[in-house]
Parts: structure tokens; C-alpha cells; sequence
């Protein structure tokens, strides 16, 4: 039985990697199926795959379900499942943070469904990058869960929605990608602009307007003129299809260590604040009858404490603007996306838990060091030494994300396309000329992913 042709006339078949028939029929091969173990049970979601592996054993093969325990404990990047956390608080709080499996940023967790989206479309596979954006929705409002005050600046994406858009006009449905279109413009000028200093790309409007027209929303079409202040005049589409060029460029910020001495100031009554002067930070503390003899002493000790917590550190872009010339026209590259901007102020969003949690943990550590030395001075010095080794910050983050995503689009012509990229920065000299050829698609929109480091 030839497992490949089993699949293929069963519809289970999707795609698969070149050599893979050849090398079945060659040798017997192992293959595993990956089951997340934090659920009741298996359920019908896991047929298919179960399936399969019954498929591959009955044609010579060997299978292998895997009940993945550590991939469990480390668990999904939303944070929201207690039970698969590798180690437990109380572990980070007596050591520090980096002990915890990895918690992405917000963003970050989006990004991934973005580069799954973008590498989609270079393959023009429209739908499956469709699904990547609706995914981007998804994730989001899962993220925003966290958030019951909805004090978080990154609620929305307003670039997943701008893409969502540009994958509907590229297949035709401009009803959909008006509203698309319309809910990235509300975004961008909501929570983009007062946030992150990103307004909607011009770009976005044209798009919008004549959507708005070819949907037959001539209301909505009138609004946006007035708003806009620009008359849409309607226009045949680009016969020979039309180019959507993103423009990836730099990376993005890394995180740094940086620390703050604080000073304590005991207001009785079992309440201590921790005030730093410079930055007019105070955070109290209730030392009350709910805690130890051990932990009260052990903060009576502490006149000053410095704690250590995350920061981002920007990395220059090379480039400051884009622009594509082809046919005699130049197309500016337009930014639609500031990741730069968002990772900084995503942080900040939760840098008072980050400087709540450091402190914290310094009070714990002076605690297990009071106790300590009243029962051996130098096992008192030991824990000492071991509590300033082990207090770090959780530095970690996705650090080949670009500064920025830029975009622009193209008219086409029948055959190659041969365009030219300037890119220039602030400084004199930061320049760059590239040429590129880009093949036609058809009638239909091709898009092109193109980075600069």
C-alpha cells in the first residue's frame, strides 16, 4: 500500500515536501503526532491526525503518539493556563524572572501569525493568509482578556485589519474589503495615532474610497470625500493585475537591564513605602499582623533597595523612507505598521507590575536571608551572595522582528517588471539603489515581501 496515494484519494492531502513519496517507498520512516496533554481527553479535533498515523502504520511504517510533557508545562504565549507553568511563582520570586518559561510580549504573539500571513501571500496562497489575519482577531481578543480595565494600549492591530483588506480586493470581494479598510482607518486614527503616532497611510484612503464606489456605498463614499477632502473619481483597474509591496526595514528594540535605588520610609502602623525621588516613584507596603516575625525584622534591616527590571533599547533603522520607481512614476513606501513604537509602549504598559513584582521579590529575599543568619551568620552571608547572583531581569524578546512595515501598490504590466528601490536615511550618505524584476501574475494582485537590515 502506498501511504502518499492512501492520503490523496481520501482528500487528506494538503500539501508536502518534495522527496517525501520517494523517500516512503524507499525506507521504513518514523513519524510522530503531537498531543497537547493538559486537556480531559482526546476529541474529535485529533482524528484526523490519529487517522493518519493508523494510515502510515498499515503501509510498513512506524508511528508514534507523542504526549507532549514538557511542551505542556511551558504551554500557550496568552499566559492564561495556571496549570502548565513549568515553574512555580513562588520559585521566580526567590530567584527571578528568567527562570519562567518565555512569556511573549502582546505583540509578539501577533507577529508570528503575521510573518505566517505574509509568507502566504508571497506564495499566493490567499486563502490560507486569510485565515493567518482572522487569527490575528482572535489572539487579540484573547490577549485583551488580560486587561478587564482595557487600560492596554495595543487592543487592536490596525495593520491586521489593513491586510485582511488587501486580501479581499486582491480576490475580488470589495464589500468585505471596504470593511476591512474601514475598521483599519478607525484604528489607525484611534488607537494608532494617540498611541503611536501613526495615522493612516494615504494610501488606505484611496483604497477605502474606491471600495466604498465599487461596493455601491455612496453614502459612505460622500463621507469620506467630505473627510478626506478629496473627490474620487472612478478608474479602470490595472489590466495586468497590480503589485503590493511590503517594505520590512530594520529590527526592532531589545531588551536591556536597568535598575532603581529606592528608599524606604516607614509610616507605622505596619506600612512601608518604597520611594524613589528622580522618577517620583512610590510603592506602599503593608506589613501588618498577617506576617512573620521574620519578614518584618528583615525589612526593619533595609534602608535603601535596588531592584532591577526590563527595559527596551532602540536599534537605529537604516532607512528612513522607501520609495519605488517604475514606468516613470515614483511610488512612496508608506508605513502602516511601527513595531518599534508599539513594543516601547506596550512595556510601559505594565512597568509598574514589572517594578511591584521586582520589589517584592527583594523584600521575599531579604526575609530568607534574616532567617538565615539567626541560625548560622555565614549561611546568612551565603544566601546573601546567592540573592544578588540570581537578581536579574527577564531580558528575553523576539529580537529579528523588523523597526517597521512599509507598503505601497503598483500597477503592472503583462510581462516582467523591472522596478528600482531608493531607500535613504536621515543622515547624509544613508542611501541605497536596488533593482528588482518582478514577474507578472495574470490579471491578479502579486504581493512581494522585501527587508532591509
Amino acid at each position: 500500500m502506498n501511504f502518499v496515494e492512501e492520503l490523496t484519494w481520501r482528500g487528506m492531502v494538503h500539501t508536502m515536501m518534495p522527496g517525501t513519496e520517494e523517500l516512503l517507498a524507499k525506507e521504513q520512516v518514523t513519524a510522530y503526532l503531537g498531543i497537547d496533554p493538559t486537556a480531559d481527553s482526546l476529541h474529535i479535533g485529533h482524528l484526523c491526525g490519529v487517522m493518519m498515523l493508523r494510515h502510515f502504520q498499515r503501509c510498513g511504517h512506524k508511528p508514534l503518539a507523542l504526549v507532549g510533557g514538557a511542551t505542556g508545562m511551558i504551554g500557550d504565549p496568552s499566559g492564561k493556563s495556571q496549570e502548565r507553568n513549568l515553574l512555580t511563582e513562588a520559585a521566580v520570586l526567590i530567584s527571578n524572572p528568567e527562570i519562567r518559561p518565555y512569556r511573549p510580549e502582546d505583540f509578539e504573539v501577533i507577529m508570528i501569525n503575521f510573518y505566517k500571513a505574509l509568507n502566504y501571500l508571497q506564495l499566493n496562497n490567499m486563502e490560507d493568509a486569510l485565515v493567518e489575519v482572522r487569527k490575528i482577531n482572535i489572539r487579540l481578543q484573547q490577549l485583551n482578556d488580560k486587561y478587564p480595565d482595557h487600560k492596554n494600549r495595543y487592543q487592536r492591530d490596525a495593520f491586521a485589519q489593513l491586510l485582511m483588506g488587501l486580501i479581499y480586493d486582491a480576490a475580488g470581494d470589495y464589500n468585505n474589503a471596504f470593511i476591512a479598510y474601514r475598521n483599519a482607518y478607525n484604528t489607525y486614527q484611534t488607537d494608532y495615532l494617540k498611541n503611536f503616532g501613526l495615522a493612516a497611510p494615504e494610501q488606505l484612503k484611496k483604497d477605502l474610497l474606491r471600495t466604498a464606489y465599487q461596493s455601491g456605498l455612496t453614502q459612505e463614499l460622500a463621507g469620506y470625500e467630505k473627510e478626506f477632502q478629496q473627490k474620487y473619481t472612478p478608474a479602470p483597474l490595472p489590466a495586468n493585475g497590480q503589485l503590493v509591496f511590503f517594505w520590512l526595514n530594520g529590527f526592532g528594540p531589545v531588551k536591556a537591564e536597568w535598575g532603581i535605588t529606592f528608599t524606604k520610609i516607614d509610616k507605622g502602623d505596619g506600612v512601608i513605602v518604597f520611594h524613589n525621588e528622580e522618577l517620583g516613584l512610590t510603592f506602599p507596603f503593608f506589613w501588618g499582623n498577617g506576617y512573620s516575625e521574620n519578614d518584618r525584622n528583615s525589612l526593619a534591616n533595609i534602608d535603601v533597595v535596588r531592584v532591577v527590571f526590563p527595559k527596551y533599547v532602540e536599534r537605529p533603522r537604516p532607512f528612513t523612507q522607501g520609495v519605488i520607481s517604475y514606468d516613470g512614476k515614483n511610488y512612496t513606501l508608506q508605513m502602516a505598521e511601527d513595531i518599534n513604537q508599539i513594543a516601547f509602549k506596550t512595556l510601559h504598559d505594565h512597568m509598574l507590575r514589572e517594578l511591584s513584582n521586582s520589589l517584592l521579590r527583594v523584600g521575599i529575599k531579604q526575609g530568607l536571608k534574616y532567617a538565615a543568619s539567626k541560625q548560622n551568620e555565614w549561611l546568612g552571608l551565603a544566601v546573601s551572595l546567592t540573592n544578588a547572583i540570581t537578581e536579574k531581569a527577564d531580558t528575553r524578546n523576539w529580537q529579528t522582528l523588523p523597526y517597521s512595515i512599509s507598503y505601497a501598490r503598483v500597477p503592472l504590466q503583462a510581462s516582467e517588471n523591472n522596478i528600482e528601490l531608493k531607500f535613504s536615511g536621515n543622515h547624509p550618505g544613508t542611501q541605497d539603489l536596488q533593482k528588482l524584476t518582478i514577474p507578472a501574475n495574470g490579471k491578479r494582485t502579486r504581493f512581494f515581501v522585501y527587508t532591509t537590515l
